[in-house]
């Protein structure tokens, strides 16, 4: 090594370091920050219930966001979750038999049918998302932005401006039932969580995912088949959604058009906040968990302190900002070490 390697190696490490720690460091960092202010000023903060309630809120969201981070580790976007949750919970409510005095078209089916038939319709979804994308090669914001339409038309032509709250006995149990006091949603949400934590780390798919994610033309020249992991993951996302709108809408009580609206920042908040890389190949659903955590604490804390909740609206646009910036800072510290 020369004496100008050894000078110069200092600060391209700590350059090095900061690129690829930047993103997990950033969230775990402001989770401790929001988890000491709000323990400080709510005593109830730290309860069993309150913490309970915490992981309970943030089930749903989860579920939602194991399915996109697999779409934003690839570099794509899924705008079309909440939407696909949405119309999914509708569907599902479509295929099981409703009181009469509840106006909404049903074909009454045994319940195992019934959620057999709301799965395959989810993932049917995804796969008319999957073959735009790959096949006709729309791009992903377009693409999910006109499957969110159609999810929207979907529910409103199923549900007709009405609610409908009977649902097949098995998903009313995931929903809204407990176990020993823990909610069976966030039992199926921390399971769904493990098991696409150990798809993406330790299965030859999760490596393409992040190849993908990370350099599309390496990825290519190594035999990877892109626009198939591209549309594998297209349908995860579509599978997850599917999946929340079942539970969510016998965890809500109700299905109805717009119910689930505010998931698709709240989900996209959680990925991008816990520090996966919007330009791909960096995160996983470690960093996830994180952002979910972050989220839930910020508002349930915010809730306890009954502080305006349009302060609150503000105060959840700035924190997602400031994971914007750190992502992009990331990414361009990347570029420069790479380039150094």
């Amino acid at each position: 090594m020369t004496l100008a390697d050894s000078t110069k190696s200092p600060k391209s490490g700590l350059k090095q370091f900061l690129s690829d720690q930047m993103r997990n460091i950033a969230p775990i960092f402001t989770l401790i920050i929001l988890v000491l202010f709000f323990a400080v000023q709510s005593p109830v903060f730290f309860s069993v219930d309150n913490l309970l309630n915490i992981l309970s809120n943030a089930s749903i969201t989860g579920i939602i966001a194991v399915g996109l981070t697999f779409v934003i580790l690839t570099g794509e976007i899924d705008l079309s979750v909440a939407a696909l949750a949405n119309a999914i919970g509708i569907t599902m409510a479509f295929f099981t038999i409703q009181p009469d005095y509840v106006n909404i078209a049903t074909i009454p089916l045994p319940g195992v049918i019934c959620i057999i038939l709301t799965i395959a319709s989810a993932v049917a979804l995804g796969a008319v998302t999957a073959f735009g994308v790959t096949k006709i090669g729309i791009p992903s914001f377009i693409m999910t932005l006109a499957m969110m339409q159609i999810a929207n038309g979907v529910s409103a032509l199923l549900v007709r401006g009405q609610i409908a709250y009977i649902f097949p006995d098995f998903i009313t149990l995931l929903g809204a039932g407990k176990i020993f006091g823990l909610r069976w949603s966030i039992i199926v949400c921390s399971l769904l969580l493990l098991f696409a934590h150990l798809v993406l780390t330790y299965t030859r798919f999760g490596r393409y995912v992040f190849m993908v994610g990370g350099n599309r033309e390496a990825a290519e020249y190594s035999g990877v088949n892109v626009k198939m992991i591209i549309g594998a993951v297209m349908v995860i996302s579509a599978a997850c959604s599917g999946l929340a709108g079942m539970l969510g809408v016998a965890y809500f009580g109700s299905a109805q058009q717009n119910g689930f609206d505010d998931f698709l920042l709240t989900a996209i908040s959680a990925v991008v906040v816990g520090g996966t890389s919007l330009f791909g190949g960096r995160g996983g659903i470690g960093n996830t968990i994180i952002g979910l955590l972050v989220l839930g604490v910020l508002n349930n804390g915010l809730d306890l302190i009954q502080i305006d909740s349009f302060l609150k609206i503000l105060i959840r646009g700035l924190i997602l900002l400031a994971a914007l910036v750190i992502n992009v800072y990331a990414q361009k510290l990347k570029e420069g070490t790479a380039e150094g």
